[in-house]
């Protein structure tokens, strides 16, 4: 039923006007909607990320992840603009100086970053 339906990431933020700065200033989503309890962007092939307000996430883990046709192009364009990319070093794990991280046989590579509020997001090479 919903195998073929675009998925909306929603993630809360303690300040939305903060937040929206860093969404679409930063990141370059887009403004679809904005209203006193939060905004929709729209991001890529029809899909959307609500943000809304609350108080402090306790999430320790990615809420979301954009798909890229080249990390490291969107890893430097990201730096440029004053994103600073989580370092990590698990066993069969780790990130380059960048924050790039290969994994898996088919070398999928993925790259991690907080937003305002300390929510991690990602950003992950197509294969």
């Amino acid at each position: 039923m919903l195998g073929d339906k675009p998925v909306a990431p929603t993630i809360p933020v303690t300040d939305l006007a903060k937040a929206k700065a860093f969404y679409q200033g930063k990141l370059g989503l887009s403004l679809e909607k904005e209203m006193p309890a939060g905004i929709t962007f729209k991001a890529g092939g029809n899909t959307y990320l609500y943000l809304y307000k609350r108080g402090q996430s306790t999430a320790d883990h990615t809420l979301a992840s954009f798909l890229v046709e080249d990390i490291e192009a969107a890893v430097n364009e990201l730096s440029a603009k004053g994103i600073v990319f989580e370092q990590y070093d698990f066993p069969g794990f780790k990130t380059n100086e960048k924050g790039i991280a290969v994994m898996g046989d088919e070398g999928e590579k993925g790259a991690w970053f907080k937003d305002p509020d300390g929510n991690i997001l990602a950003i992950g090479e197509e294969l």
